[in-house]
């Protein structure tokens, strides 16, 4: 099987679980620090994704750097975005600043265009009436008008950065929906896929038996007896 068939068949599982039961089922492996803060839904109802990190930095405006002129340098948004492959996220460490749009409309068009799955930063986009018409799922912490260079200097992609407070490294999978995005580490994406799938599983369970009426001590977190009729459930 191949790398891009294993991520697929992965990916399909993750797409079924929420963020926040990934959050327990990290937290259960001793990781506490998955969730990138700041980074929400610009559009109401947008679908759960899931997608190998791109990653790229920003780090404080310097007046030298940080120019208009800069956006024609291959070493720039534009040319990370030629370096993005169908199906990953881009995941953009802006250092939380709130006064500089690291992404436009026309930024967005052509990572749509290119088939990339999301875009999640801890920073904000600008023209967002545009960003939504492209309709490429941008989780961030809002909108700014002023350009990315008015507040951030762009330094490169696909290095380890921290974004949202979260350390992500490329090839890290991340997964977002309507409560925001959680990164599961590359060498754990196996372990957690099937421990996520069987408390998804459970859960569904268990909100079957609080519908009917069951009272949550001894339920949630579940008692010998109804783990026992669990997995009796699961036989039939």
């Amino acid at each position: 099987m191949s790398t891009f068939e294993a991520d697929e068949q992965k990916f399909a599982a993750l797409s079924g679980v929420t963020t926040a039961t990934l959050t327990t089922i990290l937290l259960k492996k001793g990781l506490r620090n998955v969730w990138i803060r700041g980074a929400f839904p610009i559009a109401s109802g947008t679908k759960r994704v899931v997608g190998r990190a791109f990653t790229v930095r920003f780090v404080p405006s310097r007046e030298d750097l940080a120019t208009p002129e800069s956006w024609s340098s291959p070493n720039s948004t534009r040319g990370a975005i030629e370096q993005m492959t169908a199906g990953c996220i881009a995941v953009v460490d802006a250092m939380g600043v709130k006064d500089a749009g690291v992404w436009g409309d026309i930024l967005c068009a052509r990572m749509a265009k290119r088939g990339v799955a999301a875009l999640i930063t801890d920073g904000v986009v600008r023209d967002v009436t545009g960003v939504l018409s492209t309709g490429l799922p941008v989780w961030a912490a809002g909108a700014a008008a002023p350009p990315s260079v008015a507040g951030l200097t762009f330094v490169d992609w696909q290095q380890p950065v921290a974004c949202g407070g979260v350390a992500v490294f490329p090839g890290d999978v991340i997964v977002a929906d309507q409560d925001g995005a959680v990164l599961i580490p590359a060498a754990l994406v196996d372990d957690v896929v099937q421990a996520a799938v069987e408390q998804e599983r459970f859960e569904a369970w268990i909100m079957d038996e609080v519908n009917a009426g069951a009272a949550l001590p001894g339920l949630y977190p579940p008692n010998e007896e109804n783990k026992a009729r669990y997995e009796a459930s699961k036989k039939g």
